[in-house]
């Protein structure tokens, strides 16, 4: 900390009376803490009303006592599940750790439920030791094997840790991003082929409506929100159960329906498409249809496959958060929103997207910068994704037919050890989660060869399967690993299935690492769900 930074601290923490901005309330929580705080996470409690906004005219200012009393409360809550759960490794929490360095660089360049955070995988393969983590199980220049790669966290913290990695994954989307994060591309290309279809797009929408139309309404909305949903007073009343919030947004959703009908009639937007057959045709209004349709056809004209690659991530992100639905319910859709309506999690009046445009270029823009910020910190080593059924691939062949130097590597080495988060049973449909990539793109879908799907549900037939998958899948990959193995499986383990697993694949739990998962945004940061990692060895 510098010397101007330390007097001023100083100043803070004797500083009882008056009130404190936002930087100054990020400097003084960040040593009250001992973590970083930032300025948008002062931001956030007021704007959620934690805390109380005692500025004006933009300048916002805080009382310290009460964000004192804020953080001692969650801390407090915190604490209690300490004491509850004592055989959990609060270490393990990274709780320390911004929004920012947990989705660093390419591990945010598309969604995925599911995934571990990177600094997870980065204790396990790294060369520290703790007074938890004893020895040292992984070391430069060893090749480690993820047999459920998912979106490939393990493939890029290997690289960054100097080491090989090789994955492993039943869904062509899922493989098909991890090969984009860890492939080294053509940037200025990529960057050129985006210029052209970004223009392309706006030349497509010039002289449609949804444009205009979607600026009035948000010219509207901004008006009555404003005025009904001022922010964050009227979060701060609901929380404080001066205002019944159910009834107070039916009837403003009720009172803002005729100008947004009225605005859908003056610009002649058709809303919903003709058909309901599939999942683009049930989750996107025809506007945004109509885009995504044109900007597909545009991608899979590119004959450059990594080029036509990464702009396939660019707009399956895209899609994925144009869909018609409400704010709260992105990350589970329940029901197709084609008018506007009261958002819990923003605590006004939103509406559905009528185009892709914004987010096409956030999101272009945004995967060029964690491409770049990668690329800073990659090392020399080999990683892929290889499609396929971990139970019966045969590593050595498919890995020869994509890059027989990683292949030959293998032979000579095999597989140091596994880092892996096998699905939980019951819990995701990984390729549904995905749908509209498969059918926007075509891609084959192999649900059916899933492991512990959520359509197969959790019941005594469902959980001895997974076993069953999870075991054929540790048997096949033992073939290809080193005597002295080491194997680490992230699970929450609530159905006790892992002794199991282990037995029926010649192996032993030599160890259990319970860790938290603290829900990441401030208003859940109290609640405490734990998984436990599993080292397994030969028995």
């Amino acid at each position: 900390m510098r010397s101007e930074e330390q007097l001023s601290l100083k100043m803070l923490q004797e500083k009882n009376e008056g009130l404190l901005n936002l930087k100054e309330a990020s400097v003084w929580a960040s040593w009250y803490l001992n973590r970083k705080v930032t300025i948008s996470n002062i931001s956030y409690l007021i704007q959620y009303g934690r805390i109380t906004n005692h500025g004006n005219n933009g300048n916002p200012l805080i009382d310290k006592n009460e964000l004192k009393n804020y953080y001692d409360s969650l801390n407090k809550k915190i604490q209690s599940q300490k004491v509850l759960n004592k055989d959990i490794n609060w270490h393990l929490s990274f709780v320390e750790y911004k929004e920012a360095e947990r989705t660093k660089h390419v591990h945010r360049l598309h969604p995925y439920k599911g995934k571990f955070i990177p600094q997870l995988v980065e204790y396990f393969l790294d060369s520290h030791t703790d007074e938890f983590k004893r020895q040292v199980y992984f070391r430069s220049g060893d090749i480690v094997l993820d047999p459920f790669c998912g979106s490939g966290t393990t493939l890029v913290q290997a690289n960054e840790l100097g080491m090989h990695a090789l994955g492993i994954d039943i869904s062509f989307f899922n493989a098909l991003i991890s090969n984009v994060k860890v492939k080294k591309h053509n940037l200025a290309e990529i960057s050129k082929a985006i210029y052209d279809l970004t223009a392309k797009l706006k030349t497509f929408v010039k002289n449609k409506n949804n444009i205009s139309f979607e600026t009035e309404l948000l010219y509207e909305l901004a008006r009555f929100n404003t005025h009904y949903f001022p922010s964050p007073e009227f979060k701060r009343r609901v929380r404080n159960k001066e205002i019944d919030e159910i009834t107070y947004a039916r009837e403003k959703e009720k009172e803002f329906l005729p100008i947004y009908n009225n605005l859908i009639k003056k610009y002649h937007i058709k809303v919903q498409q003709d058909k309901n057959d599939t999942f683009l045709d049930k989750w996107f209004l025809q506007p945004v249809r109509e885009e995504i349709d044109f900007l597909s056809r545009e991608i899979q004209s590119i004959e450059d496959t990594d080029i036509r690659n990464v702009l396939t991530i660019i707009l399956s992100r895209t899609v994925r958060s144009c869909r018609a639905t409400t704010h709260a319910d992105l990350a589970t859709l329940k029901e197709p929103v084609t008018t506007t309506y009261y958002c819990k999690k923003h605590g006004k009046i939103c509406k559905p997207i009528f185009s892709i445009m914004n987010w096409w270029q956030v999101y272009t823009e945004d995967t060029l910068n964690r491409l770049r910020e990668f690329d800073k910190l990659r090392t020399n080593t080999l990683q892929i994704c290889l499609i396929g059924d971990s139970r019966t691939i045969d590593i050595y062949e498919e890995t020869k037919k994509v890059d027989p130097e990683f292949a030959e590597l293998l032979r000579q080495k095999k597989l140091k050890g596994i880092f892996s988060s096998p699905p939980y049973v019951g819990l995701i449909d990984y390729h549904e989660q995905h749908a509209y990539a498969y059918e926007i793109f075509g891609f084959e879908r192999r649900d059916e060869l899933e492991i512990g799907p959520l359509f197969k549900g959790q019941g005594n037939e469902a959980r001895a399967s997974y076993v069953r998958g999870i075991a054929e899948v540790l048997k096949n990959c033992k073939k290809y690993l080193q005597k002295d193995y080491d194997i680490f499986l992230v699970a929450n383990d609530k159905y006790n299935l892992y002794p199991q697993i282990a037995d029926l694949s010649g192996m032993k739990i030599i160890h259990q690492f319970k860790r938290p998962v603290l829900n990441r945004v401030e208003k859940d940061r109290e609640t405490l769900y734990s998984e436990s990692i599993f080292h397994l060895k030969e028995k």
